[in-house]
């Protein structure tokens, strides 16, 4: 199974930034075990969501070139629980003065402003033709940025 975690690409800068939004729906099959009659978005999964949208910052800035793919947490902070209904707004930031093959970043995740994970993580980067088409993937982000519309 794979989950598609961003549902809408705010703004992005080239190499530096990007911003997203993950609504939590009701109907997410994660939800119905986690936890039975008490729904909440595993944080795991909120990680999983930033590290998705950090995957679409580093395909844009290298014209669809390069994925990110996670390899460690240097550290992670949780604070209250998204629910269904809440529309969870991400903002990754690459940390600046990184050389060599391992990037890192520092992210946020807040519902209304108010924090539901802070982190800070490092990976790598690879090539994106080795695991998707990078013009689908192109004509994906353009449709998560608004670009175009069905």
């Amino acid at each position: 199974m794979r989950y598609l975690l961003i549902d809408h690409i705010l703004e992005w800068q080239n190499g530096e930034r990007i911003k997203g939004i993950k609504n939590v729906a009701m109907s997410e099959d994660f939800l119905e075990f986690h936890f039975p009659k008490n729904p909440i978005m595993p944080g795991v999964m909120l990680l999983e969501a930033i590290t998705q949208l950090t995957g679409w910052l580093e395909a844009a800035s290298s014209d669809f070139q390069n994925w990110f793919l996670i390899s460690r947490v240097l550290k992670c902070s949780f604070y209250r629980f998204a629910l269904p209904g809440d529309q969870v707004e991400f903002e990754v930031s690459r940390i600046p003065g990184q050389t060599g093959d391992i990037h890192t970043y520092s992210a946020i995740g807040t519902v209304k402003g108010a924090k539901k994970i802070v982190t800070e993580f490092e990976g790598e980067l690879i090539p994106l033709a080795d695991i998707e088409d990078p013009e689908e993937q192109r004509r994906f982000f353009a449709l998560l940025t608004r670009e175009i519309r069905l």
